[in-house]
């Protein structure tokens, strides 16, 4: 017996609609602010000669380029899902999270490159003057704040793609400290400062890159959750009545959610109804215990599949049943059976059958001997194990 009890990742909640309100609020918000910083800290580092406030504005224009990616992939994100995409369309996030990661990667390569060819040729270095001075202070300000809006937003609505946005931000900060200290050294007489900012700022970048797209990568490929949360799910599982076991669970990122599919054991007796109720109890506990916990599939076994070796497929219930009539054939009682239950465990088909004690006085045979009859007949059949009979008074 088994029942799978399942939930779509993605639906027009109030959440999905705070969701996309947040990835596109903030895109523009954030895009807006990045294109004016751009040009403001490009053109006061030509202006200024400082060759890490060029890199660092190089850097905010590909922010720009990171806002309209999150505003592309928020917006196919949060749609239901469809025919082509039955499981919704969150890792449109995670592709663009990678495609973020990648533009990074190549801006660092750019920046650093640039900034040691001019380690070694002197005559290239700049010195910047406080034009690029001004400029950076504002870019700190500016950025800094973008990082701890755009964050609220991201644990608002738990986006990964909000967050890795919001870490570019914040990137960018860190790397106009750098820049800062560069421009203060170069102004004090260190000449050699401001290219070595813009190798450090490269490098940062970098980092960032590689964060992101190594988390993206890992999300493609479906890995599962870490160790402690395997553990948290594992316990909320075991916490629901009913459930004796679990076995085969099966984790995944999917956005910002976690997709979750697991073999419950229960007893072995129960009705489908009942295994169909647990099934349900342990898909709605999950979700509500685990926070980003959005698409559950519970299989319910009766035994532990995991564990049992593989046998030939057994007769299904139409089959089944035409074997026990021919091999109950010389029991006329038999024929008024109620109710047969059959219980696929261990390899073997094991019966519960229902008589009527009115069988039993029609036919004159005694229900003990009966229930032996019943038995014995089935013994030469190897697809039958266990029969059990039980006698209704009406």
């Amino acid at each position: 017996m088994s029942q799978i009890a399942s939930a779509s990742a993605i639906e027009h909640t109030p959440a999905t609609k705070e969701r996309r309100h947040a990835l596109a609020h903030t895109s523009i918000v954030s895009a807006v602010l990045n294109l004016i910083l751009s040009v403001i800290k490009i053109v006061a580092g030509l202006l200024g000669h400082s060759q890490a406030l060029v890199a660092d504005g190089i850097h905010s224009l590909s922010d720009l380029l990171s806002d309209v990616l999150v505003y592309v992939a928020g917006h196919h994100a949060t749609q239901q899902p469809d025919q082509d995409h039955p499981y919704g369309h969150a890792r449109y996030e995670t592709v663009a999270t990678l495609a973020l990661g990648v533009l990074l990667l190549l801006v660092a390569l750019g920046i650093g490159w640039d900034a040691a060819q001019r380690l070694f040729e002197p005559s290239a270095l700049l010195q910047p003057d406080t034009l690029a001075l001004a400029a950076t202070l504002v870019s700190i300000g500016v950025k800094e704040w973008l990082y701890w809006w755009t964050l609220s937003y991201a644990k608002r609505v738990r986006s990964d793609l909000l967050r890795a946005n919001a870490w570019h931000h914040r990137s960018d900060a860190i790397s106009s400290i750098v820049v800062l200290i560069g421009i203060l050294g170069t102004l004090a007489g260190l000449p050699y400062l401001d290219a070595i900012a813009a190798c450090i700022v490269a490098l940062m970048i970098a980092h960032i890159a590689w964060g992101l797209g190594w988390g993206a990568v890992t999300e493609l490929v479906d890995t599962g959750l870490e160790a402690d949360r395997i553990a948290e799910v594992t316990r909320t599982i075991r916490s629901v009545g009913g459930v004796r076991d679990i076995h085969m669970l099966r984790t995944r990122r999917l956005g910002g959610g976690v997709s979750a599919d697991v073999h419950v054991l229960v007893d072995a007796e129960i009705s489908v109804s009942e295994g169909h109720m647990i099934s349900v109890l342990v898909e709605q506990r999950l979700k509500r215990e685990i926070s980003d916990m959005t698409d559950v599939t519970v299989h319910i076994d009766p035994e532990d599949d995991a564990e049992q070796p593989s046998v030939a497929p057994l007769p299904l219930r139409a089959e089944a049943l035409a074997r026990l009539d021919a091999l109950w054939s010389a029991l006329p009682a038999a024929q008024q059976r109620q109710r047969v239950l059959l219980h696929y465990l261990g390899g073997r088909i094991h019966v519960e059958v229902v008589l009527p004690l009115a069988a039993c006085q029609l036919h004159g045979v005694d229900p003990a001997h009966l229930s032996a009859a019943l038995a014995a007949a089935v013994r030469e059949e190897t697809i039958f194990g266990q029969v059990r009979v039980h006698f209704s008074a009406i």
